[in-house]
């Protein structure tokens, strides 16, 4: 007997749901095993590369997999994405290459080295994301969940192995622990007909480049926004131990987000056919739903870190880590409205509105700078201040281009 379909979306977003838990546990295991094996000095080339394995994370995998997610809803079929992969590939070529030259030139600077391993790494991994987005979007597009939740834990597990490996043979090269990280992009080899659209449906109009760039801009500087907060302080002049507590209590309330990222996923296909089929009682229905839940969570956010973030944050990190609790619990409102925007981002892309994505994060830096100079006290309330700013004016920006694009397309509607 088949199974129903209620029940087979239950446990494909139960296996989605662990899925994204579990990989994004396993990506801090695989770092916590390289500072271990080669201790905080000699990891640091490392650090630096996990740090654009983040941003490629954002500025590539994420853009190819939604869009990939939402052309398969417009074409009812996968010709579209045939059509426009081979325009993709060539613009992350050249974007890998850049990413690798110019690493090349400042190689003694971000990684201590002087020779091009690391920025041979730099361009294969941006190389390495952009399969990892087609297969996640092909999964996606043909609402195999199940499979994608397995495909986030089998990419960092791999990375884990190989550098647990590594480290049992008590190997200390930086370089071989940076090329775990690429190896993990190799888990994709066990979904092939997630490799390659199929010939199915009718390609419209298809843009990829203009909505991949414009979803690309947008989710590197919401990147920027959920965990530059430490380098602003430091750049102000905060000092070390702020610096590092500022950096754990935003690690700790951006474990949701994290989290998040995995079961958006599923969300991309869903209002696409909403916004496809112009049902906008539902697409209403939905706004309403995310407003208020937001400002539910970012009241109990804000009374729940008051009371126990700065415990919890000490329990996690240490007791040298703290952070006061009006600090926490800004930052812990943030986070909520950060994970609101990340929703948004998505509603955004199912409209085809990539590029108002990008335009809402530049038009909320401002704020960030009011909210800056306004809340006064020392350059850490500042920067806490700073990142709640940011991260409500976005939440308004997002909201208004939904409103505005839905109005927009209620009034073809109607003619």
């Amino acid at each position: 007997m088949d199974e129903p379909v209620a029940a087979r979306g239950g446990r494909d977003a139960s296996a989605l749901a662990t899925g994204s838990l579990l990989s994004g546990l396993l990506a801090y295991v695989f770092f916590a095993l390289v500072t271990r094996a080669l201790g905080a000095e000699a990891a640091a080339p490392v650090a630096v590369l996990w740090a654009w394995w983040s941003f490629a994370g954002a500025a590539v995998t994420f853009p190819l997999q939604h869009w990939i997610a939402r052309q398969a809803v417009v074409d009812s079929g996968e010709a579209g994405i045939r059509r426009g992969l081979p325009r993709v590939a060539a613009a992350v070529a050249a974007a890998a290459v850049a990413a690798g030259l110019v690493a090349g030139l400042a190689r003694e600077r971000l990684f201590g080295a002087d020779g091009l391993a690391f920025p041979a790494l730099v361009a294969a991994v941006a190389v390495g994301a952009a399969v990892v987005g087609v297969v996640r979007g092909l999964l996606s597009a043909r609402d195999r969940f199940a499979a994608l939740g397995a495909a986030l834990v089998v990419e960092n597990a791999v990375r884990c192995l190989v550098a647990a490996g590594l480290m049992a043979a008590d190997v200390e090269a930086p370089e071989a622990y940076g090329l775990a990280l690429l190896v993990g992009y190799a888990a994709s080899a066990a979904w092939p007909s997630a490799l390659v659209p199929r010939r199915t449906g009718s390609p419209g109009t298809t843009r990829p480049l203009g909505f991949l760039s414009g979803a690309s801009a947008g989710q590197l500087l919401g990147q920027v926004t959920l965990t530059g907060g430490p380098v602003l302080l430091a750049a102000v002049g905060g000092a070390p131990t702020e610096v590092t507590a500022l950096f754990a209590c935003l690690a700790l309330f951006r474990a949701p987000y994290t989290l998040a990222l995995g079961l958006v996923s599923a969300l991309t296909g869903r209002l696409t056919r909403l916004v496809a089929a112009r049902d906008r009682p539902s697409l209403l229905r939905v706004r309403r739903t995310l407003v208020a839940a937001t400002l539910l969570l970012g009241v109990a956010a804000a009374i729940g870190a008051a009371w126990i973030g700065p415990a919890l944050t000490e329990l996690v990190f240490g007791d040298t880590v703290r952070l006061a609790a009006a600090d926490t619990a800004v930052v812990a409102v943030g986070s909520v409205f950060a994970l609101a925007n990340l929703v948004l981002v998505v509603g955004a892309l199912a409209r085809d509105r990539a590029g108002g994505a990008a335009a809402v994060w530049l038009a909320a830096a401002p704020a960030g700078l009011a909210g800056y100079l306004l809340r006064g006290g020392t350059s850490l309330d500042r920067t806490c201040g700073a990142f709640l700013a940011v991260e409500v004016a976005a939440w308004v920006g997002f909201l208004a281009v939904e409103v505005r694009s839905d109005r927009l397309a209620g009034r073809q509607q109607d003619r």
